[in-house]
């Protein structure tokens, strides 16, 4: 099955993300603590693409498709804005991170602890990045 949406680039659109997953997610075999990590994580990497990529353009649009088959969940998340590799991003030291008392920066190390893959690529100005979530058995 196959769900779509196209958000604007504005931090109010994420609770229309958040709606359209919790709907997307209905049937998912996941329980409901991996259905929230999944919004979480996916969520994250929209709120970012917001803020960092798109400067919380309106007139810009963020693409989702989840794709829910027997064995995993695909959420492809595609846009025009600013490219960001989630791949190289390196995780920065969490105890400088707690001495400087620093706020963000941590929410792509949530990402990568819920998603079991992350793909990226970049191609004529079209920003993929690809989150897949398998199901266990």
């Amino acid at each position: 099955m196959k769900y779509r949406l196209n958000i604007s680039c504005q931090t109010s659109a994420l609770s229309e993300l958040r709606a359209f997953l919790q709907q997307s997610l209905g049937g998912a075999t996941l329980d409901e603590i991996e259905k929230h990590q999944v919004t979480l994580a996916v969520e994250e990497v929209c709120a970012n693409l917001i803020i960092h990529s798109h400067g919380c353009n309106p007139q810009d649009i963020i693409h989702l498709e989840v794709i829910d088959s027997d064995q995993k969940l695909i959420f492809e998340i595609t846009d025009q804005g600013e490219a960001f590799n989630i791949l190289d991003y390196e995780v920065p030291d969490l105890k400088k991170v707690m001495v400087e008392k620093r706020k963000g920066g941590l929410g792509i190390i949530l990402v990568k602890k819920i998603m079991d893959e992350i793909e990226f690529e970049s191609k004529n100005g079209v920003n993929t990045c690809r989150l897949i979530k398998w199901f266990r058995s």
